[in-house]
């Protein structure tokens, strides 16, 4: 959708008593967000459709954010309508990767993954996803064959190593995820962080999370081992660092992939394919490092 008729949607909201004007907010590659004013509050406006291609749908994520927002982890939900999210503002700044990586951060973060993971699903409505990340990688490689992406010869490789994570990965615990753990997912107010953006929320290890967010801020692997150990309250075993390891790789061939998706299926202005060799190359380094154990 572009962006004059997603702002377009984001006006004609049945929940505006008044005329607003939606002003576009930067950040977005999956959906359109707007900050709407209105009677002298400030709202957040997602629009967006399902998007199979990711494995997304409107309805999943509406059913996660009203739990994350009822656990206390996320904004109030507001409004919704078919393609349209409305939140209550949050008033802080988004994190950036190297703000992650700051080991004060990190033992902020530790509470609110473990309220995301212990609360949310005590608030889940009705139907929600799964987020098995090796079933989606198999999913967007059929998706890249039959759009004859440019990164089709490099599948094969890159299934093998997916199916060799997925042993290594074995059995897990299974809790309520958010599993798109980039920086710009984290809202910091100065007396609390906010979790946001539930696109990707679904059932999964609680592994795959802690991976996926610092896979994505690239945190050293000291501070990786740290945050682990805060997490679990426990020493880090080897076989759970194996484990880890496992899903770190895996989430970043999963970013990969999702930009290579995203580049046949997307119509936002983000360069994909920069994105995609990017996160590509990032995962080839953790792949050769957890295959020299």
């Amino acid at each position: 959708m572009q962006e004059v008729e997603a702002q377009r949607r984001a006006a004609g909201l049945a929940c505006w008593l008044e005329p607003v004007t939606p002003e576009p907010l930067a950040g977005g590659i999956t959906n359109r967000n707007f900050l709407v004013r209105h009677r002298g509050e400030r709202f957040v406006v997602r629009i967006g459709d399902d998007i199979p291609v990711h494995q997304v749908t409107r309805r999943n994520e509406l059913a996660a954010s009203r739990a994350a927002a009822d656990a206390g982890v996320s904004p109030e939900v507001v409004h919704h309508e078919a393609g349209a999210l409305v939140l209550r503002f949050i008033d802080g700044k988004t994190l950036t990767p190297d703000e992650i990586r700051d080991r004060r951060m990190l033992a902020r973060i530790v509470p609110l993954l473990r309220r995301c993971h212990g609360e949310i699903e005590r608030h889940l409505r009705g139907p929600v996803q799964m987020f098995w990340v090796f079933h989606v990688l198999r999913d967007y490689a059929a998706t890249l064959r039959e759009g004859r992406s440019r990164f089709t010869p490099e599948l094969s490789k890159l299934l093998a190593a997916a199916a060799e994570l997925q042993a290594a990965a074995g059995a897990i615990d299974v809790v309520f995820c958010h599993n798109d753990l980039l920086a710009a997912n984290f809202i910091d107010a100065g007396d609390r962080l906010w979790l946001i953006d539930w696109d990707y929320a679904g059932f999964n290890s609680p592994l795959f999370d802690l991976a996926n967010l610092c896979s994505n801020a690239d945190v050293a692997q000291a501070d990786e081992v740290w945050l682990l150990e805060a997490y679990f309250e426990r020493p880090l075993s080897p076989e759970r660092m194996r484990r880890y390891q496992a899903m770190k790789c895996a989430s970043l061939l999963r970013e990969a992939t999702w930009g290579m998706v995203s580049e046949l299926h997307s119509s936002l202005e983000v360069d994909y394919v920069s994105y995609a060799r990017d996160y590509l190359a990032r995962f080839e380094r953790a792949l050769a490092e957890f295959r020299r154990g």
